[in-house]
């Protein structure tokens, strides 16, 4: 594959180290590599293209060994992954053919797809809900309960989180450009709630007044700042997707707010344009 920022050759590992290569910039969506056996697994309806070789099954759950066998194990694991907003299936797209085979995924927002080695941050993750778009399989995707009443209801991503745990490569969804930080122990950062992507297990995870109470009220950040401190990494995210629906759904509302102002003084001064041209102003 060529070589670019995300690309990445194999190594040995535990779950399948599959190639791999990231492409475009806004409207991302990665190209992974399969040799004879090989799988990728992905949540359900993210592919864009495959190779003819490479078979397709739906799983419960995340198809790993981790959610345990028989059907209450599939069906554990499938409800885990209901609760963080996935679907109750995954997708396993598995080579059988001979040679390289390739298969496609892209991300449902604008934004960047980030690649994740798990074993180099310690075989845990911690992300946002709906972050998962596909993993090498072998990854677990699990639930992280935020056990903080106050982070919990104000940290911007509820009680749970997803938690992603393995070995392999996992390719998480994040909106608009995503910045990686790394925390020296006892380093504090504060975060919009929103824009708090993921971090790793040893990230202590809280919330932090914003300011003063003039500031709560009229500053238009909120009322909490996320508090992450380190030790540990944290991605950043500019856009949140809840950010971006509520801009879309504001714009959308064509009677109601700004918009209905804004529709009445074009309508009034389109009618005063052609009362002009009927009545012969200039």
């Amino acid at each position: 594959m060529p070589n670019n920022p995300w690309s990445h050759s194999r190594n040995s590992a535990i779950a399948d180290d599959v190639d791999f290569e990231i492409k475009g910039q806004e409207l991302q969506f990665v190209e992974i590599e399969l040799d004879p056996g090989e799988s990728a697994v992905a949540e359900a309806g993210a592919m864009v293209w495959k190779d003819a070789s490479i078979a397709m099954s739906t799983v419960f759950g995340d198809g790993s060994a981790q959610q345990g066998s028989g059907f209450m194990g599939k069906l554990l694991g499938a409800g885990k992954r209901l609760v963080t907003g996935e679907s109750l299936f995954t997708t396993v797209f598995t080579h059988e053919g001979r040679g390289k085979a390739r298969v496609a995924f892209a991300a449902p927002i604008p934004g960047s797809i980030v690649p994740i080695k798990l074993d180099d941050v310690d075989g845990r993750l911690i992300c946002q809900k709906d972050a998962f778009l596909c993993a090498a399989r072998g990854v677990s995707i699990g639930i992280h309960f935020q056990q903080k009443i106050m982070t919990g209801l104000f940290g911007g991503e509820g009680f749970i989180m997803q938690r992603l745990e393995g070995d392999g490569w996992v390719f998480v969804q994040m909106g608009g450009t995503v910045v990686e930080k790394t925390l020296a122990p006892g380093e504090e950062l504060h975060i919009d709630t929103g824009c708090v992507a993921a971090f790793t297990s040893g990230i202590d995870f809280d919330v932090v007044r914003a300011g003063s109470v003039k500031s709560m009220i009229f500053g238009g950040e909120g009322v909490f700042f996320a508090r992450l401190r380190g030790p540990g990494k944290v991605w950043i995210q500019s856009l949140p997707f809840s950010r971006l629906a509520g801009r879309m759904m504001a714009a959308a509302v064509p009677y109601g707010g700004q918009n209905r102002g804004e529709s009445t003084l074009l309508g009034l001064g389109a009618v005063g344009g052609i009362g002009a041209l009927l009545s012969g102003d200039d």
